[in-house]
């Protein structure tokens, strides 16, 4: 039996991230990933060879945002293995049905002016909104770069900067509460208590949703962090797609002396005396873990399917099923070789394509991003009047397409489970090929009505249902986070309190992935934070003299 320090679970950007750590502290490392190219959600590919040869598609992640808050790139040296970031600016451009357009730059003074065509208020308020949420921001990044219940590590994070933003945002007490209130409260309800017009409300809905879940519901005021991290710290792809990303992380682990296998579907993590030792893949291969086993797998699937029934006890067991939510909403992804470049009618042309360069929204009011989440948790599809995110990432890199042609990324947001359809189609969720087609051909027929010559361009296309993604990616019900980002669900709560600092009650089976703090997204932090954790459970005694009191005193105590 082949025998290494750690196994990971999963080749996601996650999972290799944290195997770069562990590989620099010294400790043998093996990935076991189930598809044929690691990367897990961060892979662009060419993904439809036959149709459109030299087209490179992301078939999930796109935008990076958060990956610039931490030190990842910096710490691993990533630019080394050819890694090359590309800023998108302008970031974000949403044109509207009335010819209007909201245009933001990653200057917040060009995007106000922009907005002050159409109100000199927005305009104002705008500039309020962006610093207000950026200061929120910088206050509460210390939390993301430590394990979420390491308090001393958290502290030591914070610099001046930090300290003074956290006292702007809640260093009083009508400071604090009002900061609790916005909190709790819903996307749609502060944005209405900042703008009037849709042409504002409308694209900053749309992107707070991207959350996964309607701007109505409270709790997930969270995701209006997203476009203030557009202008601080920016938004950038690799040049090459998000590939590139998993391509450095790939030569950092392989000139490490890590090991990756592909095709190697983890089926069971073999259990022994309440200490995870190894696990078995499709085919019964077994591959011994001397030190830990770190699962970058969502932790319903790892605790229901690949941990044996009596490893936990039936109480954690029934709250990873019954306590974690996923509230049926996920992606159906539409990738699309053209053969010439959108041309949006709203756009005066002024500048050429540059608000093409970054994220294009159809998002004509809120109460159309309302629809567009609130439909699909419902269970319902909603083409009727599809709301979208779509990319058309060949304007920033060309390497990703034949010269003069272009690629188009769309997702839509959809139910992974079709009301009134069960147990028919893909996985019983109602999903076929001809449902999907339909619904992109929908999409795509609203994607037409602001850009004219879209469908005359497409020379072939890909469309992926929240089944077939779920599949693919191997994440529960679709839902490419793993779990909801909603308030209830983050930082020292994620997945669960008790298993919310990356380790589980199985001796040396550890957690990372988007399942994790601080969630989804192309970040790298639950990778670093896992390798930390596991790093000082290798490293201190602190581990040891908790277990020696607790087998001395362990029945005294009640621990036993």
């Amino acid at each position: 039996m082949e025998a290494y320090d750690t196994i990971i679970i999963g080749a996601g950007h996650n999972g290799l991230v944290c195997a770069a750590y562990l590989l620099k502290a010294g400790y043998s490392v093996l990935l076991l990933e189930k598809r044929p190219v690691p990367g897990g959600a961060a892979t662009t590919e060419e993904a439809i060879p036959e149709e459109a040869p030299g087209f490179k598609f992301n078939l999930c992640a796109i935008d990076h945002e958060f990956i610039f808050l931490g030190p990842i790139i910096e710490e691993l040296q990533l630019q080394k293995y050819g890694l090359e970031y590309l800023l998108c600016d302008p970031h974000t451009f949403c044109p509207h049905p009335d010819g209007k357009y909201f245009l933001a730059h990653k200057s917040v003074a060009k995007t106000s002016a922009n907005i002050a065509r159409y109100s000199q208020r927005d305009a104002q308020k705008y500039g309020e909104f962006i610093e207000y949420w950026s200061t929120l921001m910088s206050a509460v990044a210390p939390f993301f770069n430590s394990p979420p219940q390491a308090w001393l590590d958290i502290a030591q994070n914070y610099r001046r900067k930090n300290l003074v933003d956290a006292l702007t945002i809640a260093g009083s007490k009508n400071k604090a509460l009002d900061f609790i209130r916005t909190m709790i409260t819903s996307p749609e309800d502060v944005l209405s208590e900042y703008f009037d017009t849709e042409i504002v409300k409308a694209p900053l809905a749309r992107l707070a949703a991207e959350i996964g879940a309607p701007p109505s519901q409270k709790g997930i005021t969270s995701g209006l962090m997203m476009l203030a991290m557009r202008h601080h710290p920016g938004m950038a792809r690799p040049r090459g797609g998000t590939g590139a990303l998993t391509e450095a992380l790939v030569k950092l682990v392989t000139a490490e002396g890590g090991v990756i296998l592909t095709e190697q579907m983890v089926k069971e993590v073999i259990v022994d005396d309440n200490r995870a030792v190894g696990v078995r893949v499709a085919g019964g291969k077994e591959y011994r873990a001397k030190k830990g086993i770190i699962s970058n797998l969502d932790v319903r699937r790892l605790f229901l399917q690949l941990v044996e029934p009596g490893a936990i006890d039936s109480q954690l067991k029934d709250r990873v099923e019954r306590r974690i939510v996923n509230n049926n909403e996920t992606i159906l992804k539409i990738d699309c070789a053209l053969s010439e470049i959108p041309r949006f009618t709203a756009y005066d042309g002024q500048n050429g394509n540059e608000h093409l360069i970054g994220t294009v929204l159809i998002a004509d009011s809120v109460n159309h991003v309302e629809q567009a989440h609130a439909l699909a948790v419902m269970g319902e599809i909603p083409d009727a009047n599809p709301s979208m995110y779509l990319d058309i990432p060949s304007v920033l890199d060309p390497t990703l397409a034949p010269e003069g042609k272009h690629t188009l990324w769309i997702e839509f947001f959809a139910p992974y489970q079709i009301a009134g359809k069960e147990g028919t189609g893909l996985q019983g969720t109602g999903w076929t090929d001809e449902l999907k087609n339909k619904v992109a051909d929908n999409v795509i027929d609203k994607l037409a009505e602001y850009a004219p010559n879209l469908k005359d361009s497409i020379i072939a296309r890909r469309v992926e249902s929240p089944a077939e993604l779920g599949e693919r990616l191997g994440s529960y019900k679709g839902n490419y986070y793993h779990l909801d980002m909603s308030l209830d669900q983050m930082i020292f709560l994620r997945p669960l309190p008790e298993i919310a600092n990356y380790t589980t009650p199985i001796k040396n089976l550890y957690l990372t992935g988007a399942g994790t703090h601080p969630g989804g997204s192309i970040s790298g932090m639950p990778g670093r934070n896992c390798a930390r954790v596991f790093l000082r459970t290798q490293n201190s005694i602190i581990p040891k003299a908790q277990e020696s009191i607790k087998s001395t005193f362990g029945s005294w105590l009640g621990l036993n």
